[in-house]
């Protein structure tokens, strides 16, 4: 029997909504082991002078514990 747990993070990026769910992934495998899954919760843009500066994400990450 396996046991999942999930937790929530945000990430962000000058490039892309894809990139900050990629770094987001990547920086969170480093300390959480067995990622299952991600959910996109929620996607914002923060505006600079007229022009999107970051592009962020709110992920739900799955993971089985060990």
């Amino acid at each position: 029997m396996s046991v999942a747990k999930i937790i929530e993070l945000s990430a962000e990026s000058p490039t892309s909504f894809e990139d900050a769910i990629v770094q987001g992934i990547t920086k969170a495998s480093k300390t959480v082991h067995n990622i299952k899954s991600a959910w996109v919760k929620e996607q914002h843009v923060v505006i600079e002078n007229a022009k999107v500066a970051l592009f962020r994400v709110d992920l739900k990450v799955t993971f089985v514990l060990d």
